[in-house]
C-alpha cells in the first residue's frame, strides 16, 4: 500500500522528519466544525465552532446565496446536558432559540434582537420542539441540585420564562418531537444502567387542552432494542430507527390510535442509526409525501440513499464521489447535508435531485470545514483494510501512508506507525480527509485508524464484543492492527506509536501498560483509573461501564485489574498526557497521577493541562499547542531530529527527558 507519487520529490530524509506546509497554525487558522444542520423552507441554519474565536459556537444562516452570523459574539450556542450536549438551538418561522453556553439558559433571537427567555441558576437545556398551539418550547431539562441531577421533559413559556415539567419518571429524555398538529408528542427515554444505544425506549402521548401530556403508550424499543431519531413525517406518521433485528434499520407506524401497526422499512446489513451521544443527529429527512433522504453504513461504508415508502418499499443508492454523511435535513423540497470523502474536508452541501428523485442533479457547496491553500497532492489517502486479531475475528482500520510530495525515505526503511484509538468506545473512526491526520502523514508517519471491536457501523453484534472486555479486547486489537501493519512491511516495529482521546486514551494507557507492542504513546484526556472514574464522573456515564467492564461496586476487583494506574510498574515507554482543567467528564487528577507514576521510574514523561478546556479541545491556541509538543516528543523520543531542532511550546511538564 503505498501513495501514488505524480513527480519525483526534491528531497531524501527519514520517514518522521520531512517539513510540511501543513503547519498546526494553518491548520487552526483555517479549520472550524460543522454540526446541526437545519434546513427551513429555503434557508438553511446551520452550527459553526471557531478554534480561532475560542471554540465559539456559532449560529449562520445561508439563504439564496448570502450567508451570514445569526449570533453575535460574545453569545456560543452550545448545551451542556449529558455535558456533551447537542441540540443547541432551534427555528420557528423567523425567530430563533438556543441556549447560551456561558449560563445555560434560553435565549431568543427575533429582528435582530437577542433576549434571555430563562433565569434558571441549576438547569440545562437541549433538543427543543416549538408547541406553536401553545406558544412554548418543549425541551429536555437537566437539573443540577447539590448532587442530585433529574432529566425531564419540560415545557418553556416564551413570553415568561416559567419552566413546567410533563415527563420525569424516567433517568434520561432525548427527542421530544410534536406532530404536525401539536396534538401529539414522541420522546424517548432509557434508565440506568443503559447508554441509550443499549436499550431505550420510544413513547407516544397525547397533548391535552392545557398542554399536560395523557394517555401515554410504548411504541418500540427495550431494554435490549435501541431506538433512533424519531420524526414525524408530513403526514403524522411516526418514523424511527431501531436495531431490533441486529441492525439500526428504519421503521414507521402505522396512522392509529395505538400504534401498534410498525412496519420495517429497509433490510439487510446496514446501520441507519448511530450511538446517541449528543442530542439532535439526524441520519434522514422527509423530501415529500413517498420519498426520504437517508444514509447508512455497510462494512463501515456509508451511502447516501433514497428510501421510497409508497407501496413497496424500495432503497436506491445515490451516485456521489462523497463517502461520508450526516446531519441530513430537507424542507420543501430543499435537501441539504454534511459530506466528505477521502479527497474532501467535511463540508456543508446543499443539493437538487432530478424530476424522478433518483440522481443528484446539482450540487451547491454552502461551507467546507477546512480551507488549507494547498493542492490535493499534499493529501495521503485512507485506504480501508481488515484483518483478523487473535481471536479469529475480523476486524476493521483505515491506514494512511505517509506521503510528502516533497520528500523521498530510503527504499529500505520502514516509516513510524502512529496507532490511532477512536473514542466511546462506541465510536468510528474515519475516511473523511482531516487536516490533522496529514499533518502527520506530510512529515512521515503512517497512520493506523482502529475500529476495534466495539466500533459503530458493523451492526450490533459486533458493537457488544466489547461488552465486558473494554481495556482487554480493544487493546489487542489495536496492538494486532498494529503488528499487522509491521508483518506486511507498512511500519518500522520499533517505531510504533499509539494515541487516542478519552476512551481511546484508556485504550492506549493499558496497551502500553498490559502489552509490550508500541514504543510511545500520547493520551489525550485519557483514562488511567477505572475506579475513581466511576465514582466522579456525571450522570449520563455513571454506570457506562457496568456494561464495559462489570456491574459495580461488585466487580470492584476486575476494575482495579484493569485500571493502568494499578500496574504502572509494567509501563516501560514514554509517554505524553494532555488534558482539560475544567473537564467533567475524565478529571484531570486522571492523568496527574499516571504522570506521576511513570515520572517516579524515570521514564521520559510529558503533560500539558490547559485551563480553559474541558472534554474535546475547542480553542485553537490548544489544538496548535497539543499537535506541535506531540510531535516533537515523537521526534525527540525516537531520534527522528536534532534535539536543537525540536522546540516544545506553551505551559508543558517535562519528565527525565534532555534537551540538550
Amino acid at each position: 500500500m503505498t501513495q501514488t507519487k505524480k513527480e519525483k520529490p526534491a528531497n531524501k530524509a527519514s520517514y518522521g522528519s520531512w517539513s510540511s506546509k501543513i503547519t498546526s497554525d494553518l491548520i487552526v487558522t483555517d479549520s472550524i466544525s460543522i454540526d446541526e444542520a437545519r434546513q427551513i423552507a429555503d434557508s438553511l441554519y446551520y452550527i459553526e465552532r471557531r478554534p480561532q474565536e475560542g471554540g465559539r459556537c456559532v449560529i449562520v444562516k445561508s439563504h439564496e446565496g448570502i450567508t451570514a452570523d445569526i449570533l453575535p459574539a460574545p453569545y456560543s450556542a452550545r448545551s451542556r446536558v449529558h455535558e456533551y450536549g447537542g441540540g443547541c438551538y432551534c427555528v420557528q418561522d423567523d425567530t430563533i432559540f438556543f441556549v447560551n453556553d456561558s449560563d445555560q439558559d434560553i435565549y431568543l433571537i427575533e429582528n435582530q434582537k437577542i433576549k434571555r427567555i430563562t433565569t434558571a441558576d441549576n438547569r440545562r437545556f437541549a433538543d427543543f420542539a416549538y408547541d406553536r398551539r401553545n406558544r412554548r418550547l418543549l425541551a429536555v431539562s437537566e437539573t443540577h441540585e447539590n448532587e442530585t441531577i433529574t432529566n425531564s421533559i419540560v415545557s418553556i413559556d416564551i413570553s415568561t420564562g416559567v419552566v413546567t415539567e410533563l415527563e420525569s419518571t424516567n433517568d434520561f429524555y432525548a427527542s421530544p418531537r410534536l406532530n404536525n398538529a401539536a396534538l401529539q408528542i414522541c420522546w424517548q427515554t432509557w434508565r440506568h444502567p443503559n447508554m441509550p444505544w443499549d436499550g431505550n425506549q420510544l413513547w407516544i402521548a397525547d397533548i391535552t387542552k392545557d398542554g399536560q401530556l395523557s394517555n401515554k403508550r410504548h411504541v418500540a424499543g427495550g431494554d435490549d432494542i435501541s431506538v433512533f431519531q424519531p420524526q414525524w413525517s408530513k403526514q403524522d406518521i411516526l418514523h424511527f430507527i431501531s436495531d431490533e433485528t441486529g441492525w439500526w434499520h428504519m421503521y414507521r407506524c402505522s396512522k392509529s390510535e395505538s400504534f401498534d401497526e410498525i412496519q420495517q422499512l429497509t433490510h439487510g446489513e446496514k446501520e441507519f442509526g448511530l450511538p446517541q451521544w449528543v442530542f439532535a443527529q439526524s441520519t434522514y429527512a422527509f423530501i415529500n409525501d413517498t420519498d426520504i433522504i437517508c444514509c447508512y453504513q455497510s462494512d463501515g461504508r456509508s451511502a447516501l440513499a433514497i428510501l421510497t415508502a409508497s407501496g413497496k418499499t424500495q432503497l436506491n443508492d445515490l451516485a456521489c464521489d462523497w463517502q461520508e454523511f450526516n446531519s441530513i435535513t430537507a424542507d420543501a423540497g430543499n435537501i441539504s447535508f454534511i459530506a466528505a470523502s477521502s479527497d474532501t474536508f467535511p463540508q456543508l452541501v446543499s443539493v437538487t435531485l432530478d424530476q424522478t428523485a433518483s440522481a443528484i442533479s446539482s450540487t451547491d457547496i454552502i461551507k467546507s470545514t477546512c480551507q488549507l491553500p494547498l493542492s490535493n497532492k499534499y493529501y495521503s489517502r485512507a485506504e480501508a483494510i481488515s484483518f483478523i486479531n487473535r481471536h479469529q475475528q475480523t476486524v476493521y482500520a483505515n491506514y494512511y501512508p505517509p506521503y510528502n510530495p516533497d520528500y523521498q525515505a530510503d527504499e529500505e526503511e520502514l516509516p513510524p506507525l502512529i496507532t490511532i484509538c477512536h473514542g466511546g468506545p462506541t465510536g468510528q473512526s474515519s475516511m473523511a480527509l482531516d487536516a490533522r491526520k496529514q499533518f502527520w502523514t506530510s512529515r512521515g508517519f503512517a497512520l493506523l485508524d482502529v475500529n476495534y471491536s466495539g466500533s459503530t457501523g458493523y451492526g450490533r453484534r459486533y458493537r457488544s464484543r466489547l461488552d465486558g472486555k473494554w481495556g482487554v479486547l480493544d487493546v489487542e486489537d489495536c496492538c494486532d492492527a498494529a503488528l499487522h501493519a509491521v508483518t506486511n512491511s507498512l511500519a518500522d516495529k520499533d517505531k510504533l506509536i499509539i494515541r487516542g482521546s478519552s476512551a481511546g486514551g484508556f485504550t492506549v494507557l493499558a496497551a502500553l501498560t498490559f502489552e509490550d507492542v508500541f514504543s510511545a504513546g500520547a493520551s489525550y484526556y485519557g483514562i488511567s483509573d477505572l475506579t475513581s472514574l466511576t465514582d466522579a464522573t456525571h450522570k449520563f456515564e455513571s454506570h457506562y461501564n457496568d456494561r464495559l467492564v462489570g456491574p459495580y461496586p461488585e466487580a470492584r476487583e476486575l476494575y482495579r485489574q484493569r485500571s493502568p494506574i494499578n500496574h504502572s510498574a509494567r509501563l516501560n515507554c514514554p509517554v505524553i498526557f494532555f488534558q482539560g482543567i475544567e473537564d467533567r467528564v475524565v478529571p484531570k487528577e486522571q492523568a496527574e497521577k499516571m504522570f506521576d507514576a511513570i515520572s517516579r521510574k524515570g521514564l521520559p514523561v510529558a503533560a500539558q493541562y490547559y485551563p480553559a478546556e474541558q472534554h474535546g479541545f475547542r480553542r485553537a491556541e490548544t489544538i496548535k499547542q497539543s499537535l506541535q509538543n506531540e510531535l516533537g516528543f515523537y521526534q525527540l523520543i525516537f531520534d527522528l531530529k536534532a534535539k536543537s531542532e525540536i522546540h516544545f511550546t506553551g505551559d508543558i511538564q517535562l519528565e527525565n527527558i534532555e534537551l540538550n
